[in-house]
């Protein structure tokens, strides 16, 4: 949504190969790829779970805004520039990714 400034990686081969696999086929992401600098909840530069409800209700809002803010042609770190029908994929397939991880 732009609020974090994140060093882009992307490259020819994750602007093209890696983004249609990812966000045109049924293939299920797989785990432990690493997130860019600046997003990266393991090495602490994200929150905390706190209380379940509330972050829950907070997941919720950020969704609803995601939705509402996200335009064609915003950068993503890894797949550069991107339409913003592929832009809700991507907040869809990774949503469930996350939800996968705790069997949800």
């Amino acid at each position: 949504m732009g609020e974090r400034q994140v060093q882009p990686i992307d490259n020819w081969f994750s602007r093209t190969v890696i983004r249609w696999v990812a966000l045109h086929t049924p293939l299920q992401w797989p785990h432990g790829v690493k997130a860019p600098p600046g997003i990266d909840q393991v090495a602490g530069e994200g929150t905390p779970p706190a209380e379940f409800e509330r972050d829950r209700e907070r997941l919720a809002a950020l969704h609803e805004r995601f939705i509402a803010t996200i335009r064609s042609g915003q950068k993503h770190a890894i797949f550069g520039p991107i339409q913003r029908e592929e832009w809700l994929v991507w907040g869809y397939r990774h949503a469930d990714h996350h939800l996968r991880q705790f069997g949800c």
